[in-house]
C-alpha cells in the first residue's frame, strides 16, 4: 500500500463527521479515513457504508479483543462493510488472530487488510510494568507482538512511529506499519507518549500515519491535512 496519511475521524455523530468531510470537497483525492469506536458506536455500520459510498478508503479501528470464536464471528460481520483495513489487539494471542483472519476472509477469498495493535502510543514502559506486569522492554514487547502477528498471517501492525523501522527489520519491508502518535513539530502532544512528526515518521519507516487532532481540531483542517501529506508523503 502506498505511503499515505489517514485522518482519524473521532467524532460523536454522522452530522459532525459529514460537516468535517464537506471541507475537503474541493480536493482532487479524497482523504483516507479512520473510523474508530466513538463514531462507530454512535452511528453503527451504516456510517461505514455511507463514507465508503462517498469514495473514501476506510481504516475501521475497533481493536477487537475477545475469545477466538467471538472475534471470528465479529470479523465475518465486519468483512461485509468493505473497509480497507480492520484491526484487533495482538495481546489476544495467536489463536484469536488466526480465528480473526478466518472470519474476515470472504467466500471468494477476498478480505480487508488485517493489522494488530501492539502497544498503544499512550503506553509507557512504566505503565506497562505497573499495570500490565510486563517487565520486558517495551520495544522488545512490540517486536514480539509484531512477529507473532506476521506468523499468524496478518498484514501488519499498529505501532509507534518510533518502532516502525525495527518492525520492518524484524518482519520485512512488506509488513505494514500503521502509526498513530503523530504531531506537528509546533503542536501539542496531548495524551500521546511515544510520538514524532510526520517528516520524522517517514524517515523512521512508517507506511501509514494516523493523524487526528492536529487535523480535526485545526483552525483550517484542509491546510493542516495538506501540510501533513506534504511532510509525510512528499
Amino acid at each position: 500500500m502506498p505511503r499515505d496519511v489517514i485522518v482519524a475521524c473521532d467524532f460523536s455523530s454522522a452530522e459532525a463527521v459529514f460537516s468535517f468531510l464537506d471541507k475537503f470537497s474541493g480536493l482532487e483525492r479524497k482523504p483516507f479515513l479512520k473510523i474508530g469506536m466513538e463514531l462507530y458506536y454512535a452511528e453503527g455500520p451504516q456510517i461505514v457504508r455511507e463514507i465508503k459510498r462517498r469514495g473514501h478508503k476506510i481504516f475501521l479501528d475497533l481493536k477487537l479483543h475477545d475469545i477466538p470464536n467471538t472475534v471470528k464471528k465479529a470479523m465475518a460481520v465486519l468483512s461485509r462493510l468493505d473497509a480497507d483495513i480492520v484491526n484487533l489487539h495482538a495481546g489476544g494471542t495467536s489463536a484469536m488472530m488466526e480465528a480473526a483472519l478466518e472470519g474476515l476472509t470472504r467466500p471468494d477469498g477476498t478480505r480487508p487488510l488485517l493489522i494488530a495493535v501492539t502497544m498503544l502510543t499512550s503506553t509507557t514502559q512504566e505503565s506497562m510494568e505497573r499495570d500490565l506486569l510486563i517487565e520486558r522492554p517495551i520495544d522488545e514487547t512490540v517486536m514480539h507482538y509484531a512477529l507473532t502477528a506476521k506468523n499468524c498471517g496478518l498484514d501488519g501492525v499498529v505501532c509507534s512511529p518510533l518502532e516502525a523501522g525495527k518492525v520492518h527489520e524484524v518482519c520485512g519491508k512488506e509488513f505494514l506499519t500503521v502509526t498513530p502518535g503523530i504531531r506537528f513539530a509546533d503542536g501539542d502532544v496531548g495524551d500521546q507518549k511515544r510520538v514524532t512528526t510526520p517528516e520524522r515518521a517517514r524517515e523512521l519507516g512508517s507506511d501509514l500515519i494516523v493523524v487526528g487532532r492536529p487535523i480535526t481540531a485545526a483552525a483550517d483542517p484542509v491546510a493542516a491535512y495538506l501540510r501533513c501529506v506534504r511532510e509525510f508523503v512528499g
